[in-house]
């Protein structure tokens, strides 16, 4: 009876799958963080557009109407760049996990071959024992006399 296959590394790899894993809800969570920013960022721009369209429509403006239409579209000019920079922050992290994660997948998919290699390797030896046994048992039975 040929005895089973036991990776030595088994626990490694499962660790290995582990991080990978929580590589992946790492990326998940940057893009989903990133997609929302996005929003944010069209949003800002969206009532900076409306701002100004508003601001353009009056004809007539006093001086401290002027001071916050412009107070207002400088806070929101503001709040866009800031926006955007958190935005190419998140973009940047984003790409940060997914080389994470490629190394990651890297390395378990190395121990995985190295698995399927040690497996084959394995099955080979069995295989060569078991023939081995057969050759030797016929070799014994074949000079006997029948009963």
């Amino acid at each position: 009876m040929a005895r089973p296959f036991v990776f030595k590394l088994e626990k490694v790899l499962e660790f290995r799958t582990q991080l990978e894993d929580q590589a992946k809800l790492a990326l998940s969570k940057a893009r989903q963080d990133m997609q929302d920013q996005a929003a944010r960022v069209g949003e800002l721009e969206r009532d900076l557009a409306a701002c100004q369209e508003k601001m353009s429509r009056i004809k007539q403006m006093t001086q401290p109407e002027l001071w916050l239409w412009s107070g207002w579209r400088k806070r929101l000019e503001l709040d866009k760049r800031q926006a955007q920079a958190k935005l190419a922050e998140l973009e940047r992290l984003v790409e940060e996990r997914r080389v994470d994660l490629v190394a990651k997948a890297k390395d378990r998919k190395l121990l995985e071959k190295l698995r399927a290699k040690q497996a084959v390797r394995h099955a080979q030896e069995e295989q060569r024992k078991e023939q081995s046994a057969f050759d030797e048992t016929a070799t014994l039975r074949y000079g006997r006399a029948p009963y």
